[in-house]
C-alpha cells in the first residue's frame, strides 16, 4: 500500500471517528503529496520521506514560535499534528545505534577532525535518510569529531 492510499484510508477512519485534529493533519499530508505529484516531481519514496520530514520540521517550529508568544493551545496543535506525521515515517534509529553508525562511518571516510564533518554528514545522511533527525545526525558528528582530535 502506497503512502497515499494509506493517508486516504486514515482520513476515511478518522472522519467517520470524528477526529477533527488528526484529520487536519492528515489532509496538510495528502495536499503536499499532491503538490509533489502535479508539480512534475516524480515522487519516489525518498522524496515522500523528504515531505514528510519537512512538514514535522515546520510543525514544531511553529509549536516553538507559539510557545515563545505564550499561545500553549496553539502549540499544542502543531505538536499533535507533527506527531500524526510522524507516524508515516519509517522507524527512527535510537541513539545507541545511530552513534554507531556514525562512527562506522567515521571510520570508513577517514574523518579525523571538524573540518570532515561535511563529509561526513552527507554520507550519514544519505544512508539515515528518514530513519533519525538530522540535527541529532549532526550533534553526534560534531561530538565524535570533535573528540577525534
Amino acid at each position: 500500500m502506497s503512502l497515499v492510499e494509506k493517508i486516504n484510508a486514515d482520513i476515511k477512519t478518522s472522519m467517520l471517528a470524528k477526529e477533527v485534529e488528526k484529520l487536519e493533519a492528515l489532509r496538510a499530508i495528502k495536499a503536499e503529496l499532491l503538490l509533489a505529484n502535479c508539480s512534475g516531481q516524480n515522487v519516489t519514496e525518498e522524496t515522500e520521506i523528504k515531505i514528510l520530514q519537512k512538514l514535522i520540521k515546520q510543525r514544531r517550529e511553529a509549536a516553538e514560535i507559539y510557545s515563545a508568544q505564550n499561545r500553549p493551545e496553539l502549540a499544542t496543535h502543531d505538536l499533535y499534528q507533527a506527531e500524526v506525521t510522524q507516524q508515516y515515517l519509517p522507524k527512527q534509529i535510537d541513539n545507541d545505534e545511530l552513534r554507531n553508525i556514525i562512527q562506522n562511518i567515521i571510520g570508513n571516510c577517514i574523518a579525523t577532525s571538524l573540518k570532515d564533518m561535511g563529509r561526513v554528514m552527507g554520507i550519514a545522511s544519505k544512508e539515515l535518510a528518514g530513519k533519525a533527525d538530522t540535527k541529532m545526525i549532526s550533534e553526534i558528528v560534531k561530538e565524535l569529531l570533535g573528540a577525534a582530535k
